[in-house]
């Protein structure tokens, strides 16, 4: 399956301590995939159980620019899989209707939408209102315009009103504008996610690893408890 986009996973523990260890995951992703680099990266789910992601890429314009860094790996995955689902038509609206900041406030909110591409119409390479008013006029004859008048009618005025009336948006790929109010929210929540697209698990230590796990705790345990120590020693002094 192609990557539709990718995060760097970091260890929120170790950053905390000043280092950065993280590693870049590609979405969709498998179980197995996150299992290895969030081993790869120290997350063992005892002494290190939290990440962050630092920074996201991809190809969905503007994607990345609604995503936060504290998202769930497995909203993530869900939400990848939807992507690669969709036809270039579709991607091509969902990216206009996330330039245009409708429905895109959280990955809750993108993942609905990718359900919902139906309600908006997109109209790819119009980047101006005066093409906007000749597709309407011209085209889709939305307005009766004959054809001797045509020359002097001002394209430009009628794609600007039309623009502002339906309250349309110009993206980087074309027009969108929504022309359905018939949205339906599918996805409410983390038990929403088809079991095939979970993929978070901590990695599955051997004994001699849970051995080390568990004594670099104790090792570390002792260690800020003789520092404490110190401290109490130099104050009663």
């Amino acid at each position: 399956m192609a990557t539709l986009f990718e995060a760097y996973v970091t260890n929120a523990g170790k950053y905390s301590e000043g280092q950065l260890v993280g590693e870049t995951l590609k979405f969709p992703t498998t179980a197995q995939e996150v299992e290895a680099l969030l081993k790869r990266i120290g997350v063992d789910g005892v002494c290190y159980q939290e990440i962050f992601i630092t920074s996201f890429d991809g190809d969905v314009l503007g994607l990345y620019d609604h995503l936060s860094e504290y998202e769930n790996l497995d909203e993530l995955n869900h939400l990848a899989c939807l992507l690669s689902e969709l036809t270039s038509s579709e991607l091509e609206t969902l990216e206009a209707v996330l330039d245009s900041g409708d429905h895109c406030s959280s990955v809750r909110d993108i993942i609905n939408l990718t359900q919902n591409l139906d309600c908006y119409g997109f109209y790819p390479g119009v980047s101006d209102e005066e093409t906007l008013g000749r597709i309407y006029v011209d085209d889709l004859e939305m307005l009766d315009v004959p054809d001797q008048v045509k020359p002097y009618f001002d394209y430009e005025a009628y794609g600007r009103d039309a623009c502002i009336h339906e309250n349309g948006h110009f993206a980087p790929g074309g027009y969108v504008v929504k022309e359905s109010d018939h949205f339906v929210e599918v996805y409410h929540g983390l038990q929403d996610i088809p079991k095939e697209h979970k993929v978070f698990s901590f990695p599955k230590l051997s004994i001699r690893e849970q051995m080390a796990v568990y004594q670099e705790i104790i090792d570390g345990s002792s260690l800020e408890g003789y520092r404490q120590m110190q401290k109490k020693d130099r104050g009663d002094r």
